[in-house]
């Protein structure tokens, strides 16, 4: 994860120097018009934060747990209200595509070995941040985003199939606080932006079972590092077609 943040800060340090030479302003209205709507494309590493329980050291089978993230991939809309120059509103409505590994090391009464339990998600994403903006430096700006999400996961099973046992189950209902970083290219056409956050789950997703697996957590919360390019309409009004469509009625 460090690796992505200091890519990302090396791109932003060269982006912006190049962007302080003085040039045509591109979207000089963008900041006026209220509202944006446009798509998001990015890549994620699903994690999982793991407490291990009190009764971990009383089990006769399971003697380690430690997660290990796996990459995916999200796809959003970008609906963005802009408040004043600095200040906005963004609704980020979405699709995230992640899996994330338990190790876990089982001793079953003769030799230890080592379980790999696979667990993938889909889930809906609908994350709303605050976005406070740096001054517009030409057609570069910087900006961070604070926010809450919550996450609805397809993939999560209400019962585990016979074949596929032992797995644990996930809440399909995950709350998140989320923060990042980003950076806005103003283009001719449109707004270009790159984009690097950090998720962090508030609620337990470890659904028990009664089994050793689950027994030997004591909290399970979702941790997510997305890096996502926006790409975002143009200075015209974002709600302009809407009207004409109304009037046309």
């Amino acid at each position: 994860m460090k690796k992505y943040i200091v890519i990302l800060l090396i791109v932003i340090v060269n982006f912006s120097g190049f962007s302080q030479r003085s040039k045509p302003l591109n979207l000089k209205k963008y900041d006026i018009v209220k509202l944006h709507f446009g798509m998001a494309l990015g890549f994620n590493r699903t994690d999982a934060l793991i407490h291990n329980s009190d009764k971990f050291f009383g089990l006769d089978s399971v003697y380690s747990v430690e997660g290990q993230a796996m990459p995916g991939f999200n796809i959003n809309i970008v609906v963005n209200y802009n408040i004043n120059k600095f200040w906005g509103v963004r609704f980020l409505p979405g699709l995230n595509f992640g899996q994330r590994n338990l190790h876990y090391v089982v001793y079953d009464g003769a030799n230890f070995y080592e379980k790999i339990m696979q667990i993938e998600s889909t889930y809906l994403d609908f994350p709303l941040f605050l976005q406070l903006k740096s001054k517009r430096v030409n057609n570069f700006r910087a900006y961070i985003v604070a926010g809450l999400s919550y996450k609805f996961d397809l993939a999560a099973q209400k019962k585990i199939k016979e074949e596929d046992k032992p797995k644990i189950r996930l809440s399909r209902n995950v709350f998140n606080f989320e923060v990042g970083v980003g950076t806005d290219f103003f283009l001719q056409y449109f707004k270009f932006a790159i984009e690097a956050r950090f998720i962090a789950g508030i609620n337990n997703m470890i659904v028990p079972d009664n089994s050793q697996f689950t027994t030997s957590i004591e909290s399970m919360k979702n941790q997510m590092f997305f890096v996502t390019l926006l790409f975002e309409g143009s200075d015209t009004d974002g709600l302009g077609f809407i009207s004409k469509w109304f009037h046309r009625k």
